[in-house]
């Protein structure tokens, strides 16, 4: 089981590639997220299928990327299938060191040309782990916000330990405050440092769009993985936060 101390990490692994789609990166995501020590991974953007890709691109995995980048070090995984296309389809996943009593995904789309949802699992230990990745539009980010307010209050104990994380798209944070005022929400970042952290771009990050959001933890740490190696990997920054478990 995971101790009262542990760690958890989101990334937008943006399909395996660098910013502007120049490089294939799923071995470095790998490496980058191995090292992190993160006993739960939050990820969007996982490829699980893509038939076209996986014949022209060196280096594409004989399985899919989920299982690729879980490997040996996570032994738990959920994955949750958002955008359905031609060669296959992407979406949201969680990696975890404790087993799941159970998982499930939530379809939170609005447009046909986005396909959103949230991945809901539940570990042995009985944390309720949310990864989300939030449409592009003010309007859709809000209807979905709600959508996401109205499942945790009727699925989800209140004194559940809940950790929410991913990539929100919520640069004008309208979002972030509807989460702290109606489900008790913590943000990370914004508990240790004043305010959420700026991930975005990965080169230069500039909007805030990577949230880990907590109920029943007390925040430890919570860092940026901004250096040379994080920044080369996708076109979002990591964000790594160490927390301890409330009793």
């Amino acid at each position: 089981m995971i101790s009262t101390d542990f760690s958890v990490l989101t990334l937008n692994i943006h399909k395996g590639f660098s910013t502007g789609q120049r490089r294939f990166t799923l071995e470095n995501i790998r490496n980058c997220l191995r090292d992190s020590k993160a006993s739960v991974v939050f990820l969007q953007e996982v490829v699980g299928e893509h038939r076209q890709l996986a014949r022209k691109v060196p280096g594409w995995p004989q399985g899919n990327q989920l299982e690729f980048l879980a490997d040996s070090v996570w032994s738990h995984h959920a994955y949750g299938k958002n955008a359905i296309y031609q060669h296959g389809h992407h979406g949201n996943a969680i990696l975890s060191e404790v087993p799941f009593k159970s998982w499930h995904n939530l379809d939170v789309s609005l447009l046909n040309f986005s396909q959103r949802g949230i991945l809901h699992g539940v570990t042995a230990n009985d944390i309720h782990l949310l990864c989300i990745h939030f449409g592009l539009f003010e309007s859709e980010r809000r209807s979905q916000a709600r959508k996401l307010v109205d499942y945790i209050n009727k699925t989800i104990p209140a004194n559940a330990p809940l950790i929410l994380a991913g990539d929100f798209n919520d640069w004008r944070k309208s979002i972030h405050n509807l989460l702290v005022r109606e489900l008790h929400l913590q943000d990370a970042h914004q508990n240790l440092n004043q305010r959420v952290a700026r991930t975005f771009p990965s080169f230069r990050p500039i909007l805030p769009m990577d949230r880990i959001y907590l109920r029943g933890f007390q925040v430890r740490t919570c860092e940026i993985m901004c250096n040379t190696e994080w920044r080369r990997i996708s076109d979002h920054c990591a964000l790594l936060a160490g927390l301890s478990l409330r009793y």
